[in-house]
């Protein structure tokens, strides 16, 4: 379970990394539990991250499509989308099918990404190790959106791109 705890939080810090410019985002309490009952000796272990830096309804659809095209990129399926205007969600797996992700857009625009292993042998599991971008909340209660960025913050609309 370690190994695809440690995988996960790898998919976790590289799908923030690749937000440019940054997000300040945060660890949210993983968990990890038995598959099919406790004598299978089978677990799997969800890591949580959570966007910390404020994102204008505006910059929402720049974000989510810049984590869609990551994941497409590194060979992971999109499974479903939900493009709600308020709450966008979109999901995916991994080619390998060892992980499946979500990022959901909460209240006041809070971004929450979900890394959810498959049943893997059990094992005991380490808290994330990855470096957070910004300050860490792991283990405390995780406030709203509160860092102002220029550029995910602004209400002002995304120029038009040139196509070519």
């Amino acid at each position: 379970m370690q190994e695809a705890a440690d995988k996960a939080d790898a998919l976790v810090y590289e799908t923030f990394s690749t937000v440019n410019p940054p997000i300040e985002w945060t660890h949210d309490v993983s968990d990890h539990g038995s598959c099919g009952g406790e004598s299978t000796g089978l677990g799997d272990v969800t890591r949580r991250a959570v966007v910390m830096t404020k994102v204008s309804k505006e910059r929402r659809g720049a974000l989510l499509g810049i984590i869609e095209r990551h994941w497409k990129k590194n060979g992971n399926k999109i499974t479903d989308v939900n493009p709600s205007v308020d709450f966008p969600e979109i999901y995916a797996e991994s080619s390998d099918g060892l992980l499946r992700m979500s990022l959901v857009v909460g209240g006041e625009g809070q971004f929450f990404l979900d890394v959810q292993t498959s049943c893997v042998k059990e094992s005991s599991v380490a808290p994330p190790a990855t470096k957070v971008n910004g300050r860490s909340y792991y283990g405390d209660s995780i406030p709203r959106p509160n860092t102002e960025d220029a550029f995910w913050s602004s209400s002002e609309p995304l120029p038009p791109t040139s196509s070519g």
